[in-house]
Order: structure tokens, then C-alpha cells, then sequence
């Protein structure tokens, strides 16, 4: 799982054996390589407008690379690393999309969607899309919460950009 988390993402991974260390892993979820270009000129046209995330999920590595993606799109995306820091930042800023992991320390994804269902005021144009890898599982939740938008974890660039696509 964790090579399809980094070839997803644009990373790469490497499996080897060595005599008398036994196997040996590489490899990279790619957000430090500076070889991809910015994708603010690429993806941003006069037609478009820039779209406001905010990525939400307790693993660094995943929601790093979450953001990156977001980025690479031409777009800002704010981090929380759980449900408290993402209410934290509803109540601060203003966002168009939040990317929200529903397991997560202190606070999950369900109590934040419960939070916004509360304080709608904090939550005026935002969508929020579920991000799981356990979605599937969490359907009859997912449904008396209001939740429609679902992208499996990891998601592909190609579902980024069309989820993109249907908000501007």
C-alpha cells in the first residue's frame, strides 16, 4: 500500500536484497522534488479562480502530499492535523473545499461535519469531500451526515482535478 500511496502521488519506490542485511526499502513521496513546475501558470487561467482547501488529516506524509496536489493545481490549501486545528481554521478563514479524513486523533472527521451542521456560519460555501480509504464501510454515517463527496485514499490527480472542475 504504501508504494501505491507514493507512485500516486508522484513518488517512487524501490524494493532490493542485499546479502546478509537482508531486504531493503526506498523511496520518496515525491513533495520535495523540485523538478515539477508550478502548477499556478499551468492550471490557472483568466476563466478559472483560485479555490480556497483545507486538507484535514492526522497522517503528515498523506496530507503533505494532499496539499502538494492541491498546489500543483493552481490552488491554496491551508493543513490541520485533526478535527480541532480544522475548526480552528473554519472559524478563522473562509474555504471552497475541505478534504477531510474521517479517523483522526482528538477529534474526527464526523464530529467536524457535526460542528459544521451547528456553526453554519463558518461553513458558508464549503464543500466538503470525505477522504477514506474505509468510505465504503462508512455509508449509513456518511449519508445522515449530508456527505455525498467521497475520494478514495489515496486519490489520483485526474479525480482532483475533476472534483476542481465541478466547484469553480
Amino acid at each position: 500500500m504504501t508504494r501505491s500511496i507514493q507512485l500516486s502521488y508522484g513518488g517512487w519506490a524501490r524494493q532490493g536484497y542485499l546479502p546478509h542485511a537482508g531486504t531493503t526499502l526506498a523511496g520518496s513521496t515525491g513533495r520535495y522534488r523540485e523538478r515539477y513546475p508550478s502548477a499556478v501558470d499551468e492550471k490557472t487561467t483568466e476563466s478559472s479562480r483560485q479555490l480556497r482547501f483545507l486538507v484535514v488529516d492526522d497522517t503528515d506524509d498523506i496530507r503533505e502530499v494532499m496539499a502538494r496536489m492541491v498546489e500543483r493545481q493552481g490552488h491554496s490549501a491551508d493543513q490541520a492535523i485533526d478535527g480541532v486545528e480544522a475548526v480552528e481554521a473554519l472559524q478563522r478563514t473562509s474555504y471552497d473545499l475541505m478534504l477531510l479524513d474521517l479517523s483522526m486523533p482528538r477529534m474526527t472527521g464526523e464530529e467536524v461535519v457535526r460542528w459544521i451542521h451547528q456553526h453554519p456560519e463558518h461553513a458558508t460555501g464549503l464543500r466538503v469531500v470525505v477522504v477514506s480509504a474505509w468510505a465504503g464501510d462508512k455509508r449509513p454515517l456518511l449519508q445522515e451526515l449530508g456527505i455525498t463527496d467521497v475520494l478514495p485514499k489515496p486519490f489520483r490527480r485526474q479525480q482532483l482535478e475533476q472534483l476542481i472542475a465541478e466547484t469553480i
